[in-house]
């Protein structure tokens, strides 16, 4: 018996279309890299502008070290060390509150949760509440702090405000890094006896921990910035308060809220110069967050 003869597809309809292929791909390339480069082009001009106009203002000998308490809009000196520890301090009371519960909600939505009606609703709201806005929160803690509590204005009403923004940032980072944990460390933990709880402790939250501590980070960094709470729920002040409870706070944000409303040279100067700190602030924390997460001894496998 013969073969049934096959039909043979020349070679030139494999070359036309590797052609069509490649040229697709290079014209694929070009749109990408003319996109990202129009994206560039406004950031490299923020930065230069920021720098070039704040960079004489960081220079100053008194610039981290000195408040600008008793000094009047037109007087040379002074320094944003007051506003930069409000900033911190704010910060911190913010992730000593948000982080606890975000990890705990994230835990609960991959762990736990499943097709729950509870493990639904609480996904939704985790969405809502990551697209409320930051003058949205503050009237809500001003409603609830000061007009339903009857409490002072204070830097830990600020604080509750960014907990609000930032506790969705921490649930959505921690969830996605929860995710991608390979289901065989846990299936292998279940295994030998060990509970969900410990495998979770010891298993899932180690391997995940540099993802993690890079979403907690920039979060972090996300909220620092933020001025509608500020505006809303504590004065401005130019001298340094460590009291949370009470008082006027300095921060970055409120420098250069401040400032605006001086027109001097001195004043632009204050400005540009604490829009610039507030700049490298949040690219500390987002390197440490890079840095932490590369040389963390726990890795994802």
């Amino acid at each position: 018996m013969t073969a049934p003869k096959r039909n043979r597809v020349p070679a030139s309809a494999f070359t036309t279309t590797s052609r069509r292929r490649i040229g697709t791909d290079k014209v694929a390339t070009v749109l990408v890299s003319a996109s990202v480069l129009v994206a560039l082009i406004p950031l490299a001009w923020v930065l230069w502008t920021v720098v070039a106009k704040g960079l004489p203002a960081m220079l100053s000998s008194t610039w981290f070290t000195n408040s600008l308490s008793g000094l009047t809009s037109t007087a040379i000196g002074g320094g944003v060390y007051h506003a930069i520890v409000g900033t911190l301090v704010q910060g911190l009371a913010c992730a000593v509150i948000a982080i606890p519960v975000g990890l705990l909600v994230a835990v609960y939505l991959v762990e736990y949760a499943g097709p729950s009606r509870l493990g639904k609703v609480t996904t939704f709201m985790v969405d809502i509440l990551s697209g409320v806005p930051s003058i949205v929160a503050a009237l809500f803690i001003y409603a609830l702090w000061v007009v339903t509590f009857g409490l002072p204005r204070s830097g830990f009403a600020v604080s509750l405000a960014l907990v609000l923004l930032m506790i969705p940032m921490v649930v959505r980072s921690t969830e996605e890094m929860l995710r991608i944990v390979p289901a065989d460390l846990r299936e292998a933990s279940y295994a030998l006896g060990v509970p969900q709880w410990k495998t979770i402790l010891r298993v899932v939250l180690p391997t995940a921990l540099p993802g993690i501590v890079t979403g907690v980070m920039l979060a972090i960094a996300r909220v620092l910035g933020e001025t509608a709470p500020l505006l809303i729920l504590v004065g401005y002040a130019p001298f340094i308060n460590f009291d949370l409870f009470g008082g006027e706070m300095g921060t970055l944000p409120g420098v250069m809220i401040d400032q605006m409303n001086n027109p001097s040279s001195v004043g632009l100067q204050r400005l540009w110069g604490a829009a610039l700190t507030l700049i490298l602030l949040v690219a500390v924390l987002n390197i440490g967050a890079k840095l932490i997460a590369r040389f963390s001894t726990v890795r994802s496998r």
